[in-house]
């Protein structure tokens, strides 16, 4: 593989157009491919073996007409009755919508001022681009607006379109900018990795549109992807651009130094973007197709930016040539110069000459950020969480303030009439209506044939309230054979279930497959626990962070958010797989370095010590890019996109810092030479993986000497 590299690497900085060419014309494709099949993304909840989808799938049989998409047009007047006549003619174009089965009857609150008309269509979700469905409904209520009432849509058909602002992706790329000059010192180096990850990412968001008119695709995945890919694409091609600079620096010629570039950092990225890629497969193990979906939009995302910068950074980099040094820096160094001791070699060496009270001290503090997740409850995103400016929003708080908080989440009695008897029905409803947690229920429909009943329940409380999932476990727990408990709050109980039933699983499956990968590339088990451990304390901090703000509502105004909210489902499966992937980075870029020291020298605190001093200018570069990138996300109004920009901010902030500046060299300290222990049968059956290129051409870069570090 390394070889493979080298010989890519080298041709494409001898032939730069060529490949730069290759890669428009890859995006020109992409981009038509993407106009011709591509669709939006959709949120489909249909979710086989969940229990609200047994009842789902009864009413969908049995009520055709509710076997579709759903919204609700909420109608308000500031000073005074919202007219029936003016209820009537909207009632009357509601029907004309295209997809429309049945317009329920205006519900007025109790003053009056409000109205509530339920919408129901027997067509999916899915069968609408982009707004088309909102736009349809604005049509309809167009003239009630035009008299001066205020209007505002709810349901799935107003909740179930994305539309990206772009405001986050401008964010993280002008910092992500303004970093890598700092660390470059050269508009040119800069804009190669900046160049590079749009590039991918533009490629892969085509793919991702093209995959959206093929299969459901979760509305907010498009953005997590990008925010994923701008992330890793500037961090590959940064890897990349500082070797071949290195290699430059030390009197290589270019295009040999783009070769040896991909030959060795190249194929540390190749490594780290095929572990992100395998780790998230993790998410097929939740078993809901809906989050299978930003699996598989990250995997396009991520697979698009890793190809792009192991074939095209090598070709930017042929045509930039010395242009990417410092302008005092573009002279051959002495290879017999002295060693010159870096500020982060210092740091190393102070952590290490007393690693104890370091360890035990970072331990502590990633110990209390992480104290918070002990309190972490996670439902879905819904209109609840969204911001005010959004139309779904406005309707879900007038609802709350004019019907009450639980009419925004009314569960759905599907009863089999062929299995429960009228009698049963009825004893079951006055049941409920006795209930603590209801505070009313609707008369029972029947369809057609009368094989089957539906009633609409009102909790007491809204859809995020924990005593909302009590009271629909409390009602189930009384249900006969033939009747079951619906609707979108009850589908998303049951999706949060499942996803806190699968954590540990994706959790433990991960973490396995990263020490497995460790160990081959490692040779050290030790180690590979080791950085397993690590990583599950910045998860584990990053989760308790946003339990903080989020969930306890600290610092939740300054993003945006006008009250807590819990952290959404969607959040730390997604979050987890995402970050073990993203840590091999670093992972593999200062053990790599370490290691190569330590069979050099023989010596584990000197080895430790350069080790980290030689890759601590980069991983610091590479961490403070990515958290740049993911800072900006969290302005983003969409709340999963927000919490997923916190949680993974937070987590490489802490992983750049707390574990790779302290952590790791106060364990590897202690630890000794007991790091690189293995067994002798083990040391026989794994398989050599040389992610650093060590066996293909020579590094040029001197031999760090053992210098007092005080």
């Amino acid at each position: 593989m390394s070889a493979f590299l080298h010989r890519i690497g080298s041709a494409g900085a001898l032939h730069p157009w060529r490949f730069i060419g290759v890669w428009l014309l890859l995006l020109v494709l992409a981009f038509g491919l993407a106009a011709a099949v591509g669709g939006s993304p959709h949120d489909n909840y249909d979710i086989p073996g969940l229990e609200a989808q047994t009842g789902n799938d009864l009413l969908s049989e049995r009520f055709p007409e509710f076997s579709g998409a759903d919204a609700r047009v909420v109608v308000h007047s500031d000073d005074g009755t919202v007219p029936e006549s003016e209820l009537a003619a909207l009632s009357e174009r509601l029907t004309t919508v295209p997809g429309v089965s049945v317009v329920a009857p205006p519900r007025y609150s109790s003053d009056r001022d409000t109205a509530l008309i339920d919408v129901n269509y027997n067509v999916p979700v899915t069968d609408f681009e982009g707004s088309e469905g909102t736009d349809a409904l604005r049509d309809a209520t167009g003239p009630i607006e035009d008299a001066g009432f205020e209007v505002e849509l709810g349901g799935l058909v107003a909740e179930n379109q994305s539309v990206p602002s772009g405001t986050a992706e401008a964010i993280g790329i002008l910092v992500a900018l303004g970093i890598l000059v700092f660390a470059f010192g050269s508009v040119v180096a800069a804009g190669l990795p900046l160049a590079v990850a749009l590039i991918g990412v533009g490629i892969g968001t085509a793919l991702i549109t093209t995959m959206a008119g093929l299969t459901d695709v979760s509305t907010t995945a498009p953005t997590i992807a990008t925010m994923v890919g701008i992330g890793v694409g500037i961090d590959y091609a940064l890897l990349l651009v500082t070797r071949f600079a290195d290699y430059l620096r030390h009197g290589v010629p270019v295009i040999e130094a783009a070769g040896r570039a991909n030959a060795t950092a190249g194929l540390s990225v190749v490594f780290a973007g095929t572990t992100v890629l395998v780790s998230l497969f993790g998410l097929r193990l939740t078993g809901l197709p809906v989050y299978s979906s930003f699996g598989y939009a990250t995997f396009l995302m991520v697979g698009a930016v890793m190809l792009a910068s192991v074939t095209l950074v090598p070709a930017l980099c042929g045509l930039a040539g010395k242009r990417v040094l410092r302008k005092k820096r573009r002279v051959v160094e002495d290879p017999a110069a002295p060693h010159r001791v870096s500020k982060t070699e210092r740091w190393a060496a102070r952590v290490g000459d007393n690693p104890w009270p370091w360890a035990v001290s970072a331990l502590l503090i990633l110990l209390l950020l992480a104290a918070p997740v002990l309190q972490m409850r996670t439902w879905p995103q819904d209109a609840g969480s969204q911001p005010t400016s959004n139309t779904a929003r406005l309707a879900y708080d007038l609802v709350d303030a004019e019907y009450g908080p639980g009419a925004n989440g009314p569960f759905l009695l599907a009863v089999d009439l062929q299995q429960v008897s009228e009698p049963d029905l009825n004893a079951l409803v006055a049941k409920f209506a006795a209930d603590s947690g209801v505070a009313g229920l609707a008369p029972a429909i029947r369809n057609a044939d009368g094989t089957a009943a539906v009633v609409a329940i009102q909790p007491k409380t809204g859809p995020r309230d924990a005593a909302t999932t009590e009271t629909l476990e409390r009602l189930r727990g009384q249900l006969p054979n033939g009747a079951h408990i619906t609707g979108m709050t009850a589908i998303f109980a049951d999706i949060s279930a499942r996803l806190a039933e699968r954590l540990w699983l994706v959790i433990w499956v991960v973490v396995a497959l990263a020490v497995v990968l460790l160990t081959c590339v490692f040779r050290a088990p030790i180690v590979a626990l080791k950085a397993a451990a690590m990583n599950l304390l910045s998860v584990a901090a990053a989760y308790g962070v946003m339990v903080a703000v989020f969930q306890w509502g600290w610092g939740a105004e300054l993003l945006g958010l006008p009250h807590s909210v819990p952290v959404s489902s969607w959040v730390p499966i997604l979050m987890f797989t995402i970050l073990f992937g993203l840590s091999m980075d670093y992972e593999v870029f200062l053990l790599a370095r370490v290691r190569e020291l330590w069979l050099k020298s023989g010596d584990p605190h000197s080895s430790v010590i350069q080790g980290l001093g030689s890759t601590g200018r980069v991983i610091t570069s590479a961490g403070a890019i990515m958290i740049a990138v993911f800072a900006g996300f969290a302005m983003d109004p969409d709340i999963t996109v927000k919490m997923m920009g916190v949680g993974l901010a937070t987590a490489v902030l802490v992983d750049v810092t707390i574990v790779r500046m302290v952590l790791v060299p106060a364990t590897m300290s202690i630890l000794g030479k007991a790091n690189w222990w293995i067994p002798a049968w083990l040391d026989r059956i794994l398989p050599t993986l040389d992610v650093e290129g060590s066996h293909g051409e020579a590094d040029p870069a001197p031999e760090p000497k053992s210098v007092p570090v005080k």
